[in-house]
């Protein structure tokens, strides 16, 4: 039987444990990145291993999300980021050198490599053949000390790409379509793996859309052979020698095949509320719209935005709508500057800011109420981009661009076709003056820390009682992202270094007294519904309950990460039927019955039993044990 991509890579890189569908194994992780939200925790993790250098083949620290430093306290973190790079051996990316997804696959990016990253949306570097997955701090902390990062063995999705995409129709049409045949949950455990006639077609700037969103299905990774398209990507980026050529067998098993015609694929666009809320643009065309913002690291590629200003050229934007453009890094900029797309965009009205996650996690540009902005960013929850009252749609740059010119949802196949010149066959203009190099071991020894007075240590991992008693704090629905558990934008983002000030803002956006009550009640139970915790890698989102003493969230299911981020802070995640718990119920659970898979638990309120289980492995119950990943880390080395 032969082997699929992401079983050659996965085989290549196997620590511990066996290829087998469901089993845990250990991955030797050759890459990580972090990213400053979600990096200052997690370098301070690393930190507490006590190791005096990273150990993993290469590691970046970037600074996306708070570049623009709307708080001092992001300006301290960034400090402290900086010269922890250099204390500890890995890279740095200065403020305004991009997101770190687009960065990262343009300038470190490997086929046949593995990459851990602090960010959901890692698998962007899927776009030449690498194995890049999401994970929290702790995971990371570990991965960067040398250890292994350990998850289940993915079921593995072919998407079989046919045909080639027609005038007007974008790779953000395409993830869209998986989107609508998957939903935001049907691809959790999985990882998605481009084949099929059609991936020839798609450039690494393509590919890397596709990768990117494939996050917002629940999927482990997504992946796409290492080709000559890759290679020619390498060339340009002056990284050739990276290149290694990979491909599915052709007597590979899939667990599930799914088809996206590209030529018959029509642009679509997700309405507000959810990424997989997909329609056609022909169904919503002329629905009135106050924004566009084009960017992020889902296109932010100059071949997209080249596109984009050639088809605003000799146009102005509507009056009526506000429009921002972000590169998504500086080279994609530079280009711009190069071949004049940047005064394109600025002619026809546009604002441009520098290349940086921003509006996308709303640092910046939060739309009003109830206004409907499209933007190319890759999720829409409400809530996502700055305020619950915002409604955010997906679209592609051709389709944003449309309906920034129509002032309302326009089919960018109304506009003339128009071609863009491929400028740089020669080589990419690749100016990496905003990465800092690591220095030596000896000059590293040699760097102090910078730690502001906010830069706070969390506090040390306890083991748990081994009954757990309290009140059910919170009850909710379903799909509950982290975004909705630990708000991102200006009020929270400069506090992720902050744990004890930043979990007071734990799911304000629903119950803005969860915090308080759980301070006094002394902890307790959370409560949810289907897909508990979808969308980002934000460990804080399951810190802040531990640093409020929630023991344990209740739910029918987990998202992959946020269930790996729960156990690593020490928080047990139990699968319930939960309809029949409410707000304010004492429950009782006793965690010894853990070994057996089921807990038969008290409702002491109601005077009832219920049945809870947990599908949890023996590292994941060792870790609980322990109080937290870091616990069990530190205990296993000491």
């Amino acid at each position: 039987m032969g082997l699929t991509v992401t079983e050659k890579v996965l085989s290549s890189h196997l620590g511990e444990g066996r290829l087998v569908r469901g089993e845990e194994l250990g991955l030797i992780i050759d890459q990580c990145l972090t990213q400053d939200s979600t990096g200052t925790m997690a370098w301070l993790q690393f930190e507490s291993l006590r190791l005096p250098r990273v150990r993993c083949g290469l590691a970046v620290s970037y600074v996306d999300h708070t570049s623009l430093a709307f708080q001092g306290e992001s300006a301290d973190d960034h400090l402290f980021l900086q010269t922890a790079a250099r204390r500890f051996g890995a890279w740095y990316s200065k403020p305004g050198n991009g997101v770190s997804h687009q960065v990262h696959y343009e300038r470190f990016a490997v086929p046949g490599k593995t990459l851990l990253g602090s960010d959901s949306h890692t698998p962007t570097a899927g776009a030449v053949g690498m194995l890049a997955i999401g994970a929290g701090g702790a995971d990371l902390a570990v991965a960067l000390g040398g250890g292994l990062f350990h998850f289940r063995v993915p079921r593995i999705v072919r998407v079989t790409l046919t045909g080639r995409l027609g005038w007007g129709v974008a790779a953000k049409d395409v993830i869209l379509d998986v989107l609508g045949q998957l939903s935001v949950k049907g691809g959790t455990g999985c990882v998605l793996e481009y084949a099929g006639p059609g991936v020839d077609t798609l450039t690494i700037p393509q590919r890397a859309t596709i990768a990117n969103m494939g996050a917002e299905t629940g999927a482990t990774s997504s992946i796409f052979p290492s080709d000559d398209v890759t290679r020619g990507f390498l060339r340009r980026q002056g990284r050739e020698a990276d290149f290694v050529p990979i491909s599915a067998d052709p007597d590979a098993v899939y667990d599930r095949e799914l088809t996206v015609d590209l030529s018959g694929l029509e642009p679509l666009i997700a309405m507000p509320g959810s990424p997989d809320n997909i329609r056609k643009i022909s169904e919503v065309e002329g629905l009135e719209i106050q924004q566009v913002y084009i960017g992020s690291c889902t296109n932010g590629s100059h071949p997209d935005l080249a596109l984009g200003a050639a088809l605003l050229r000799g146009r102005h934007v509507n009056e009526k709508v506000e429009c921002i453009l972000s590169p998504g890094s500086r080279q994609a900029e530079q280009h711009l500057l190069d071949d004049g797309s940047y005064a394109s965009f600025v002619d026809a009205g546009f604002r441009m800011v520098e290349p940086g996650c921003h509006a996308c996690i709303g640092m910046g540009f939060v739309p009003g109420y109830q206004h409907l902005s499209v933007r190319t960013v890759n999720r829409n929850w409400f809530g996502r981009g700055g305020s619950a009252n915002a409604r955010l749609i997906l679209a592609s740059v051709e389709t944003a661009v449309a309906s920034a010119i129509a002032g309302r949802l326009a089919d960018p196949r109304r506009l003339e076709p128009v071609r863009t010149p491929d400028a740089y066959a020669d080589g990419y203009l690749v100016d990496d003056s905003m990465l800092i190099r690591p220095v030596d071991e000896t000059e590293a020894a040699k760097t102090e820390l910078r730690r502001a007075p906010n830069i706070q240590p969390i506090r040390p991992q306890e083991p748990p009682p081994q009954v757990l008693r309290g009140e059910v704090l919170l009850k909710v629905g379903d799909g509950i992202s982290t975004d909705d558990i630990l708000p991102a934008g200006p009020h929270t983002l400069h506090l992720r270094s902050n744990l004890p000030e930043l979990a007071m803002h734990a799911f304000s956006l629903i119950d803005r007294g969860f915090a308080r009550r759980a301070t006094e009640k002394g902890g307790g139970f959370i409560v949810g519904g289907e897909n508990y915790g979808q969308g980002s890698s934000r460990e804080h989102a399951a810190l802040a309950p531990w640093q409020l003493h929630v023991t344990a969230v209740l739910a029918k299911s987990f998202a992959r990460i946020h269930r790996a981020n729960l156990i690593n802070a020490g928080v047990a995640p139990l699968i319930a039927d939960t309809d029949a718990l409410d707000f304010g119920d004492r429950l009782e659970l006793d965690l010894s019955q853990l070994e057996r898979g089921t807990i038969l638990a008290k409702n002491e309120t109601k005077g009832t039993t219920f049945t809870v289980r947990s599908d949890l492995s023996d590292r994941d119950r060792g870790i609980l044990r322990c109080g937290g990943l870091l616990a069990r880390t530190r205990k296993m080395h000491s």
